[in-house]
């Protein structure tokens, strides 16, 4: 059945996810950069490479971003060690008998250490010096213990350094830092890859998403929801106050102290884009926050639903629905895992600036890498990347075509655990259950009914299957 997801781009554009289609993958936005800056300019070895005559060749393999700062501590990665005869990796010299751990062992070991001990351990040796200067270790020990306001310092060491030490003049941290030898490390040299790849323009020109523009609900209904496919639906955000007026200043003006959440912490708003201008890490904190309509009222008022999605069952419940609306801000390479929509609800997903890349999976297909629960919700897979800067609003919702996927979800034995978005996660269901009785009578035991008639019909042998004998392969007579 149903698990939905609508995207609504900047201006025009609506995708709507559901759950039983082909694999697809949609960009909101045809502007992408294509600025070549060839990672071997600084890490493979120089060779003298002939210039093919052919000027239509494609070029092979991976570029960085024209902005990509070189690797804070002259880490290469591991296969280069084979191209360098005679070099031994100092990794292994300066470790000692540690060596002998994996790369992620060993930032488990230290991820243990208080911000002071690894600033001690760092001056044990050189290799010791890489591993305790790792960028997420210190971003975990501000996250996990910096109490108070968040003001980044353009990294999380600096960071961590001038909430805790005050005094200490944190301005050269980011430009003193040493540069190892013949330091080889796939997995510490993986972090900052990841996060200066330029991405393959032809990743982003594939576009697969069915487009409309000024479908009926019906249409909608019938096309696209019922049979679970994705739709970018065009039009819908024409005369939202939010697509003018939604900028930086105006956001950080009307938003003024208020703090949003932002992964594990809060921040406030102008402190926020602080971070997102200087951040330069694989996975930049996300600004994702369900109460903003709560704490800023004006920002509730100046977007609203398209009609397409206006049937929500869930506000039955009130205020003890579970959160069903987020704002979304993220710098450029920012965004999601592969993840479903929380308790097998549908969804849409409104751009108001700037552009995003998603990448879709139905629900018979696994992502690469994904590992799902057998008890998890079931729903169309999805991954989603900032391309630039972008604010967006999504919804959960559920209509009728997804009721039952849902009353099924939040009835399973271990809802404690899989339900999300709400402190009464056992009883939800009953809640929800007897609100929709209450509201809508009959409206259950009719979904019930028609699904066991699509589920018979979809039994029911065609002409083809009665008059084939299925064990002998041929055709059967009875005259």
């Amino acid at each position: 059945m149903l698990s939905c997801k609508t995207l609504l781009s900047r201006r025009t554009k609506t995708i709507r996810k559901n759950k039983n289609k082909k694999s697809k993958n949609s960009k909101r936005s045809n502007s992408f950069s294509t600025k070549q800056n060839p990672i071997s300019e600084n890490y493979q070895q120089e060779e003298d490479i002939e210039e093919e005559e052919d000027g239509d060749d494609v070029e092979e393999g991976f570029n960085l971003k024209a902005s990509a700062p070189s690797q804070s501590h002259g880490v290469q990665p591991l296969g280069n060690l084979y191209l360098s005869p005679g070099s031994v990796n100092s990794r292994n010299t300066g470790l000692g008998n540690l060596q002998t751990l994996t790369d992620e062992l060993v930032l488990e070991v230290l991820g243990f250490l208080g911000g002071a001990h690894l600033g001690i351990l760092a001056s044990v040796s050189k290799s010791f010096y890489v591993f305790a200067n790792h960028e997420p270790l210190w971003r975990n020990l501000v996250l996990d213990n910096l109490k108070g306001r968040l003001l980044y310092n353009g990294s999380w060491k600096s960071t961590y350094i001038a909430a805790h030490y005050p005094s200490f003049d944190v301005s050269n941290i980011c430009v003193s830092g040493l540069r190892v030898r013949d330091f080889y490390s796939d997995y510490l040299f993986q972090s900052w890859l990841c996060a200066n790849l330029e991405m393959k323009p032809e990743w982003l020109q594939r576009d697969n998403i069915i487009r409309r523009r000024g479908i009926s609900v019906e249409e909608f209904i019938s096309n696209f929801e019922e049979p679970n496919k994705p739709v970018l639906l065009e039009g819908c955000m024409d005369n939202w106050v939010a697509l003018e007026k939604w900028e930086r200043d105006y956001l950080v003006q009307v938003c003024g102290d208020v703090e949003f959440s932002v992964g594990p912490v809060e921040m406030k708003l102008g402190e926020y884009f602080r971070y997102a201008d200087q951040a330069r890490e694989e996975r930049p904190l996300y600004l994702f926050d369900p109460k903003f309509g709560e704490k800023v009222a004006i920002l509730g008022s100046e977007y609203e639903v398209p009609v397409y999605f206006r049937e929500d069952l869930f506000g039955v419940l009130g205020s003890e629905r579970p959160d069903y609306r987020w704002i979304i801000i993220g710098p450029a390479g920012s965004g999601s895992s592969f993840h479903i929509d929380p308790n097998s609800t549908s969804a849409w997903n409104a751009v108001i600036k700037g552009s995003k890349k998603w990448v879709l999976f139905p629900p018979d297909v696994v992502p690469p890498g994904v590992h799902p629960s057998p008890d998890g919700a079931e729903g169309w897979w999805h991954l989603v990347i900032n391309l630039e800067e972008s604010v967006a609003i999504t919804q959960n919702y559920v209509s009728r075509r997804n009721l039952l996927n849902v009353l099924d979800f939040l009835k399973r034995p271990n809802a404690s655990t899989l339900v999300s978005g709400t402190r009464d996660r056992v009883n939800l269901y009953d809640k929800f259950k007897s609100a929709i009785e209450a509201s809508f009578p009959g409206t259950i035991d009719h979904l019930m009914q028609k699904a066991e008639e699509n589920k018979a019909q979809q039994k029911k042998p065609s002409f083809w299957d009665s008059v084939t004998d299925s064990k002998a392969g041929a055709f059967k007579f009875s005259f």
